[in-house]
């Protein structure tokens, strides 16, 4: 009999072949759910809801250094971003460089957002903007007071401050109370017309671009985890779903190749794709801990630890049991 697991993901492209049954996972029955990453996200970490989860990397790592997690993680990396594009200012703010985000108010969703971590290490690397000089106002963007997945003890250095009661972020962006907005999502006003928010970065796809030519970082977003007691008493599943993800992901990236039609909504897609491969090589997008993703993950890491969500540093190999980054060949 096979094991029933619940499996909660994002519907990507990686992702669907599985969903659809075309991949199989070894010795499991899965019961799939797509979710968005902030239902899942608060599922996960505050209840522990499904027994297979996409999790945010930096959540992750938090709950991992405080000893707290209820999940273990698997090198399968369903999200990845470069991020850039995630940061907005507003016109009135007349900022223009990177480095006038000194002492202005930026507004988050949450501290521990992992594209947050992302933005705030660019920040700091490529510019010397150190996370305790700029302001940062926590709220909801679309409704107020949403709270942090998990409690987090930042430094006393840093500034974050609760928006008021009743308040969004993107009202104060539209009110002019906040400079600017970091962020995976794009606040709901950046696509007004005529808005008064814009990206800081006008060209973040060439910056992107430069940026891991200067660094080869193409930046994890998610992991894939595994509740704790499940993975220790069942531990078959981490090649499985390893497995099984890799080859879910390997469907993908040969449909996207296919230039009979056109795979996706978007023209010139293949063109696009001819040109990360250029960059970044076939396998761009790598499961595993290569040593790419091993340098990723550790300049992650040490940002993590060094904006003060981990209470003690990491190490790459620390995120994941060691019978899911070793397998057999033949």
């Amino acid at each position: 009999m096979k094991l029933s697991l619940s499996v909660a993901v994002g519907n990507y492209d990686r992702t669907r072949a599985l969903i659809d049954g075309r991949v199989q996972i070894d010795g499991v029955s899965p019961v799939f759910m797509t979710l968005s990453p902030e239902e899942m996200f608060f599922r996960a970490f505050r209840h522990a809801d499904f027994d297979v989860t996409e999790l945010s990397l930096a959540s992750h790592a938090v709950s991992l250094a405080n000893g707290t997690n209820q999940y273990l993680a698997l090198p399968i990396f369903l999200s990845r971003a470069f991020r850039h594009s995630s940061i907005y200012v507003t016109r009135q703010s007349s900022i223009q460089d990177p480095k006038q985000l000194m002492g202005k108010r930026i507004g988050i969703a949450e501290y521990q957002l992992t594209a947050n971590v992302w933005a705030r290490a660019l920040l700091e690397d490529d510019f010397g903007i150190s996370p305790s000089e700029i302001c940062w106002v926590r709220g909801g963007m679309d409704e107020p007071a949403r709270p942090e997945k998990l409690h987090l003890e930042l430094p006393s250095d840093l500034t974050v401050e609760t928006a008021g009661k009743g308040e969004t972020l993107n009202q104060l962006l539209i009110d002019g109370k906040i400079d600017g907005f970091i962020g995976p999502r794009a606040p709901r006003c950046f696509f007004e017309k005529n808005s008064n928010v814009v990206r800081l970065f006008d060209d973040p796809i060439n910056v992107g671009l430069d940026y891991f030519k200067r660094t080869g970082i193409f930046p994890i977003m998610h992991v894939l985890g595994v509740k704790k007691d499940l993975l220790e008493q069942h531990r078959f599943l981490s090649q499985a779903l390893f497995k099984a993800f890799h080859s879910a992901k390997e469907i993908a990236e040969h449909e996207l190749a296919d230039t009979s039609a056109t795979k996706v909504t978007m023209p010139f897609v293949e063109d696009h794709l001819d040109r990360v491969k250029a960059l970044m090589g076939d396998s761009f997008w790598s499961y595993g801990l290569d040593d790419s993703n091993r340098n990723t993950l550790q300049v992650f890491l040490d940002h993590h630890h060094k904006q003060g969500l981990s209470s003690k540093g990491l190490k790459a190999h620390d995120l994941f049991p060691k019978n899911s980054i070793e397998s057999f060949s033949l």
